[in-house]
């Protein structure tokens, strides 16, 4: 997406907190490509899909609520028990919402999401642990629901369908539209464009539908990595990312950054520039991979304990 790489390239360039380690980034490269790492494939233990419209309008609520899974001061982490095991984070929310509709709850209708109380999300989500920004998530949802019943009859998949085939319109379309989409922050006195939660809405469809039907875009490979605090926590374990050392005691140590701030902002850029860095050098090396497909592996090593020794900052933001 020209517009996103174009405004956080103007962010590395200017970098004060934040810096992309060239050499350890090549590294990287060259023992990814030895190894032939394979992409994961689409999950269907977690997410729920049909192979039709209900599964479209479940990655949309499930994308609408796709952020800060984090817990706040001594507050038990969020889970979801499913098959008498608990889950926490983002897989959480997508079984929660799977498991919701498998119990007929209206969770995907945009009649019953307009008027969505916070006391009918907090039964949904279920009674373990806290979830932070409550409040923006029933608002998120309300928006979504008078959006579909306003614009697209009710239905889901008319507004994929409006973007005819198309990943950068759909992405517009939803940040146009929806208050809780509008990932842009201001650096520098500019615009810089991030629309994580928009852009892995339409790599979700693309992933789960293998490509096909609702998943299917003619501009697919034009979507970034999306910035959020997963990856930039893997790609400073593996020295790609390097903080100075202000911004190295404040995420080690917990506290907040502010959401906009330059550190935040310029946290995220890196991200999303240092993983089109790496889609370049693989590219070079014969290794054709898309800036999402390596976002999914980045994601996926971050699941793993030996990539979550330095800790990922802390920003209280809806659009991550």
């Amino acid at each position: 997406m020209e517009k996103v790489l174009a405004s956080v390239k103007k962010v590395v360039s200017a970098n004060q907190f934040v810096r992309i380690n060239k050499k350890a980034l090549s590294l990287f490269c060259q023992e990814f490509f030895i190894n032939q790492n394979k992409l994961p494939p689409w999950d269907n233990y977690h997410h729920f899909f049909d192979g039709g419209i209900d599964t479209v309008a479940y990655l949309l609520v499930l994308d609408s609520l796709n952020f800060c899974f984090w817990p706040s001061g001594n507050n038990a982490k969020w889970e979801f028990e499913y098959n008498s095991k608990k889950t926490s984070g983002y897989n959480a929310m997508a079984i929660a919402l799977k498991r919701a509709i498998q119990s007929k709850n209206k969770i995907i209708h945009p009649e019953y999401l307009a008027t969505l109380s916070m006391d009918q999300l907090k039964e949904t989500l279920g009674p373990c642990g806290n979830l932070q920004l409550m409040e923006q998530r029933v608002r998120a949802l309300n928006d979504l629901g008078r959006l579909l019943i306003e614009r697209y009859r009710g239905k889901p998949h008319l507004l994929v369908e409006a973007a005819n085939n198309s990943a950068m319109t759909l992405v517009g379309l939803l940040a146009d539209q929806l208050v809780s989409f509008q990932d842009i922050a201001i650096y520098d006195n500019q615009h810089v464009f991030f629309l994580k939660r928009a852009q892995i809405f339409v790599s979700d469809l693309f992933g789960a539908f293998n490509g096909k039907k609702w998943g299917f875009f003619d501009d697919i490979s034009q979507l970034t990595a999306f910035a959020d605090y997963k990856l930039p926590q893997v790609l400073r374990q593996i020295d790609i990312l390097e903080y100075n050392k202000i911004l190295s005691e404040k995420v080690d140590k917990k506290i907040l950054l502010e959401p906009g701030s330059p550190e935040e902002v310029e946290i995220r850029a890196n991200t999303i520039w240092a993983v089109e860095l790496i889609r370049r050098e693989l590219n070079g090396m014969g290794k054709k991979l898309m800036a999402i497909e390596i976002d999914w592996l980045l994601w996926n090593l971050g699941q793993d304990n030996k990539y979550r020794i330095k800790p990922y900052h802390r920003t209280l933001t809806c659009f991550y």
